[in-house]
C-alpha cells in the first residue's frame, strides 16, 4: 500500500507539473534553445570580445546588465558604458556630460545592439519580448522551429518596433538563421546565416553571414525565401574575436 501511494504521490508531482507551466510553445522552444547555447552559465558571466577594432565587456544577470565598449579615435581612449542606472561617456577617464539626447540615444543603441546578438538567444527571455510561434519550416534541407519576436513598447527600448525571426534547429535548438527588419538610421532589413561557431566555458558564441536584399521595403517573413533561391546580397561578417568568459 506505502509502495502504490508513493507511487501515486509521484505521478501527482509530474502531472502538477506539467500543469503548471503555462508557457507558450514559442517560450518553451526559446528556452529549450537558451539551454542549448550555455543555459544558467549565462547568470552571472562576463564576457568580453573584440569587434570591428572596439573592445566589448558584457555582463547581464536575470535583474541586472552592464555593457560597455573601448576605443581610440580622435578624441582620445573612449569608453562607452550602457547600464540599469542609464549611459555614461569617457574620454581619457573624464565623463563627458555635454552629450545630446539624440548622440546618447544613438550611442545606447549601438552597445545594446552589439550586446543583443553577442548573447543570443538569452535576451529572448526578456519581459519586453513577445514570441509567437510560426511553424516548422526548411533551411537548406534542415527543419526549423520558426520564431516571431516583437516587443512591447514599456521596456523594450527605442528599437521596440523592430520585427525579428529565428530559425531554431528541431533537433539540437541553436540558431542557425535570424533575420529582422529595423527602422532607425533609415530602416531596412537583413539576413542572418551562422558562418562559425565556438564554445567557450560552456557558452557558445556563434559569427555570422549578413545579408540585404535588394529593397530596403522587403517584407522581413520573405527573406528565408530570398536567401534559399540566392536572391541576398552579402554585405558583412559578424566575426567576434579574442573572445573570454569569466
Amino acid at each position: 500500500m506505502k509502495k502504490l501511494f508513493n507511487s501515486l504521490f509521484i505521478l501527482s508531482v509530474i502531472s502538477l507539473s506539467f500543469s503548471c507551466d503555462t508557457r507558450t510553445e514559442a517560450e518553451k522552444i526559446v528556452g529549450q534553445s537558451i539551454v542549448a547555447h550555455g543555459g544558467e552559465k549565462y547568470w552571472q558571466a562576463q564576457i568580453s570580445f573584440d569587434f570591428r577594432d572596439i573592445h566589448y565587456d558584457i555582463f547581464k544577470s536575470p535583474n541586472r546588465y552592464e555593457y560597455s565598449r573601448e576605443f581610440v579615435d580622435s578624441t582620445g581612449q573612449v569608453k562607452d558604458v550602457l547600464n540599469n542606472e542609464g549611459f555614461t561617456r569617457t574620454v581619457n577617464g573624464v565623463e563627458i556630460d555635454t552629450l545630446s539626447e539624440e548622440r546618447i540615444g544613438a550611442f545606447s543603441r549601438s552597445v545594446n545592439s552589439v550586446a543583443y546578438f553577442a548573447y543570443l538567444p538569452y535576451g529572448l527571455n526578456d519581459p519586453a519580448a513577445i514570441k509567437s510561434y510560426e511553424g516548422i519550416t526548411e533551411i537548406n534541407g534542415e527543419r526549423y522551429h520558426e520564431i516571431k519576436v516583437t516587443f512591447k513598447e514599456e521596456g523594450g527600448g527605442e528599437d521596440f518596433d523592430d520585427i525579428f525571426l529565428y530559425w531554431i534547429g528541431v533537433e539540437d535548438y541553436y540558431v542557425d538563421y535570424l533575420a529582422y527588419s529595423y527602422h532607425t538610421d533609415g530602416g531596412g532589413v537583413r539576413f542572418r546565416a551562422v558562418k562559425d561557431v565556438r564554445t567557450i566555458n560552456g557558452i557558445r558564441f556563434q559569427n555570422y553571414l549578413n545579408y540585404k536584399p535588394e529593397s530596403k521595403d522587403t517584407p522581413v517573413d520573405k527573406m528565408r525565401e530570398l536567401y534559399i533561391s540566392g536572391e541576398l546580397e552579402l554585405l558583412s561578417e559578424i566575426n567576434l574575436e579574442n573572445i573570454e568568459v569569466q
